[in-house]
């Protein structure tokens, strides 16, 4: 059986009318007799109203306990497609993830995923049933309910299309695929057609919305190829695929808003709790705090990041900082190596900053 594993982001599901054209579009997908496992993210913002709820409760919520609550939001909406596509006539299952296979370690909140068991889906498929799973979580080895940390359903998607050995996965959002920066932020950005891995994994590193960390590492590690795409509107996509080149003089930019910069940590604890350490400055370090959830201290910063080949040899990366100090967008500091090179700029300041990078780098070519 052909299998494709699909992914739809909050923005694609965040209400009745999108969970119905979002149906629609996969019954067209399984029309032909294509296994389809769908994984879903919670409607809209609904994760965040329940962070918010949780953080009112207290300031430093109990990750467990948060754990139990997060996973709500993606149960919600893998009910209601699967209801949806009852009601057109296609045969759909709802799966959690634990039900699905996604065993994970007990780092609650921010969990990584260490073995999938897919049967039930795999029997599922079998009987001609169209699969949805919640994303974003699963179960620990200590049968403990986890979460995967923000971005999570893109790695439900991809270690479950790895585990089925589907012809790819599809990540649909409400932005038609990888682009030279956030179209939302960066007027002029340009698509990028086709994408290798590891530059996808940098650009996710720095920051980009439509990639995700762990779902990148996990494609490159196991050979997945997935397909970036628009939910509902026309457009073609980036297809991302190990060993896939970047085109030829290519740039592209992404900023991250998610960071602190703190001296001296005791990087165990940062990592216990969530944290993720992007860069280590002598005794500073610049920590992704996304998924710490108030555990973590330190000075919030923004971080802009251009990705390309040989991007360290190219004059015009360094002069950029002087470039951003010139335009009243004081740069405390910056670095390049290999293929990246990142500057670290007010976050009140970043939209700006990343705007005038993609028009140093990518629109003066």
């Amino acid at each position: 059986m052909r299998i494709v594993v699909q992914k739809y982001g909050g923005s694609s599901v965040s209400d009745l009318d999108r969970i119905g054209r979002v149906a629609d579009r996969i019954v067209r997908c399984a029309a032909d007799g294509t296994g389809v496992v769908v994984v879903v993210s919670a409607m809209g913002t609904t994760t965040d109203q329940l962070i918010d709820l949780a953080h009112r409760v207290a300031p430093q919520p109990d990750r467990r306990e948060l754990d139990m609550l997060l996973s709500v939001g993606e149960r919600v909406a893998m009910s209601l497609v699967a209801m949806a596509l009852r009601e057109r006539g296609v045969d759909a299952v709802s799966l959690t993830g634990s039900q699905s296979g996604i065993i994970t370690d007990e780092a609650h909140a921010d969990a990584r995923v260490v073995e999938v068991r897919p049967a039930r889906v795999k029997a599922a498929l079998d009987k001609g049933r169209v699969v949805i799973v919640a994303g974003f979580q699963g179960v620990s080895r200590t049968r403990e309910v986890t979460t995967l940390g923000r971005g999570g359903s893109d790695t439900t998607a991809v270690v479950l299309a790895a585990a089925l050995g589907a012809e790819h996965c599809e990540i649909c959002s409400d932005v038609d695929g990888v682009w030279t920066a956030d179209p939302r932020v960066v007027p002029k950005a340009l698509q990028i057609g086709e994408l290798g891995l590891e530059h996808a994994l940098a650009l996710a590193r720095g920051g980009a919305k439509v990639l995700f960390e762990d779902a990148i590492r996990y494609a490159r590690d196991r050979g997945v190829t997935l397909q970036a795409s628009s939910t509902f509107g026309p457009g073609s996509g980036t297809r991302l695929a190990v060993g896939q080149p970047m085109s030829d003089g290519a740039i592209a930019v992404s900023s991250d808003r998610h960071l602190v910069a703190a001296r001296d940590l005791d990087i165990g604890e940062v990592l216990a709790q969530g944290g993720r350490v992007r860069r280590q400055l002598g005794a500073w370090s610049h920590v992704d705090v996304r998924n710490a959830h108030g555990a973590i201290g330190g000075t919030p910063i923004g971080v802009v990041t251009a990705v390309g080949s040989a991007l360290v040899d190219r004059p015009e990366v360094y002069g950029v900082a002087e470039a951003l100090s010139e335009a009243t967008m004081p740069v405390s500091d910056w670095g390049a190596s290999g293929d990246t090179a990142w500057w670290q700029v007010a976050p009140h300041q970043l939209d700006e900053a990343a705007r005038l990078v993609h028009r140093l780098l990518v629109e003066s070519d």
